[in-house]
């Protein structure tokens, strides 16, 4: 087996890439992190929203049914309303 050796300025060159790879493996974890967070917190943030749209959506299926009620009620009430003219103006 032989030996190999390594002369300073190899050393050095290694030692310099290896800290360039160190440093952006940093990087590369702090991004990440940052993308994480902020995938939580548009997470939270949506999930408030989807809420608030589903009260919304209850408010208007119930105003909805509110008004087929009245439009089922409406004819009779026109009805009534125009007998009652009728009467008042002596049936003309």
């Amino acid at each position: 087996m032989t030996q190999a050796y390594v002369t300073h300025e190899e050393f050095k060159r290694l030692e310099t890439r290896v800290s360039a790879v160190e440093h952006e493996a940093d990087g590369e974890k702090m991004l990440s992190r940052y993308i994480l967070s902020q995938a939580r917190q548009n997470g939270d943030d949506l999930t408030v929203l989807k809420t608030r749209v589903d009260r919304i959506e209850d408010k208007v299926d119930r105003l909805e049914h509110k008004i087929d009620r009245l439009e089922e009620k409406l004819p009779s009430i026109v009805a009534d309303a125009m007998r009652e003219v009728l009467r008042e103006n002596g049936g003309r």
